[in-house]
């Protein structure tokens, strides 16, 4: 696997205070809800913030920073993008990573570049530099900036 562990990635935001001693509600953009542990180090553009205590609260988390004691330092943070480096963690795929791979079918027929991971709920797709999207349940391997598929029959012909 690759990265720069220089880069930060989205993470999530602060929404909003919640209540009176500067708790924030935070929206995840992330399944890793270890970035929230206390004492987690999280970047904003405007200052680092460190993680005092976080549980979950309903879509959100309730998040208490070190040094944000008050409703009007807690307000002073709404609608801060939250970033932290990449986890490294050599099983999973991540979106930073597979931008910009080439992607190639079990034969070798190279298949293009990709330029975009879309949401889906059945399962999360590649959209590729040729327009064409594959469904990530098909890779089958990612190495040195390769990914591998391994898709059904005729997937490439679609909407042609």
């Amino acid at each position: 696997m690759t990265g720069n562990s220089d880069q930060l990635l989205e993470i999530g935001s602060i929404k909003r205070a919640h209540g009176l001693m500067g708790d924030v509600l935070v929206k995840l953009v992330t399944n890793r809800f270890e970035r929230l542990d206390p004492g987690s180090s999280l970047s904003t553009a405007e200052r680092n913030l460190i993680v005092v205590s976080s549980s979950p609260h309903q879509d959100n988390w309730i998040v208490h920073f070190e040094g944000v004691a008050t409703k009007e330092a807690a307000d002073a943070l709404r609608g801060l993008m939250l970033l932290a480096p990449p986890i490294q963690d050599s099983d999973e795929l991540w979106i930073h990573e597979l931008m910009g791979a080439s992607v190639r079918e079990m034969d070798g027929t190279d298949r293009g570049t990709v330029v975009a991971v879309l949401s889906n709920p059945a399962s999360d797709l590649l959209e590729l530099d040729s327009g064409s999207l594959i469904p990530l349940r098909f890779v089958v391997e990612f190495a040195d900036s390769v990914i591998s598929v391994d898709v059904p029959t005729g997937l490439f012909d679609l909407g042609n």
